[in-house]
């Protein structure tokens, strides 16, 4: 019946493609709105998504070195197409499927003001922020605080996570008072989920835009090609949308 189900889906697409599996490296921001999509993919094509998630930055390297990973959904321009340059990834198959947004947030409520100001407030111990070097939002994160003339004053109270999920992790659990996370971490259908935030204006850091790449162990897999073609799908872009991303 499953082998039934995947031949009429695919059919729609690829005549005579069956159901697979595709291997997918995702950035730590987009873990939930790529989870959502991932249900509905399987649902809507009968192939399945097998997700990993982390920093942009630990999946270059881990592609380099010959991981299995067979599409990539980073959280920056620079690494996709760097992965082309070196002949790790499918020529031509580059896209642009999410802007982010980087925003201070507090899980308590009342603590973060809408514009920011308790930054420079000094009422805090510890900022969290995700690593500069291999997480492009923790990198937004420092060159607000650069723009804002505030690097030097919060340094000796930042904590900083491996990724961003680990930044948002600091945060929500009191381990830090306030931190930079990813708005889709904290956000859904146009409201904060929970605690206090401040949406960083984009003036103030280099726009986050995140693009995926079909990687070079996946351009012969039609699993990885119909992912890759339905995160541009009218359905994929309002659940994207729906977490707060342009």
């Amino acid at each position: 019946m499953k082998r039934l189900v995947c031949l009429l889906a695919a059919l729609a697409v690829a005549p005579l493609a069956w159901c697979g599996e595709v291997q997918v490296a995702v950035a730590s921001n987009f873990t939930a709105p790529m989870q959502r999509i991932a249900t509905e993919f399987a649902r809507d094509t009968g192939h399945k998504a097998v997700l990993a998630f982390g920093a942009t930055g630990t999946f270059y390297a881990q592609v380099s070195n010959g991981a299995p990973f067979e599409l990539l959904l980073a959280a920056d321009e620079e690494t996709p197409a760097r992965l082309e340059r070196e002949h790790l990834a499918a020529p031509g198959t580059r896209f642009t499927y999410a802007i982010g947004k980087l925003v201070l947030w507090s899980a308590r409520a009342g603590f973060v003001d809408a514009e920011g100001r308790v930054l420079a407030s000094g009422n805090f111990r510890h900022l969290a922020i995700a690593n500069p070097k291999t997480a492009p939002y923790g990198a937004a994160a420092v060159a607000t605080l650069q723009r804002l003339g505030l690097f030097d004053t919060v340094q000796p109270r930042l904590v900083q996570g491996e990724n961003i999920a680990q930044a948002h992790q600091f945060v929500a659990t009191g381990n830090a008072e306030l931190g930079f996370v990813a708005l889709s971490q904290v956000y859904r259908d146009g409201k904060l989920t929970a605690g206090s935030g401040w949406i960083v204006p984009p003036r103030l850091h280099a726009p986050i835009r995140q693009d995926a790449v079909v990687l070079a162990k996946g351009q012969a897999n039609p699993a990885a090609k119909a992912l890759a073609a339905y995160l541009k799908s009218d359905k994929a872009r309002a659940i994207i949308a729906s977490f707060g991303y342009d």
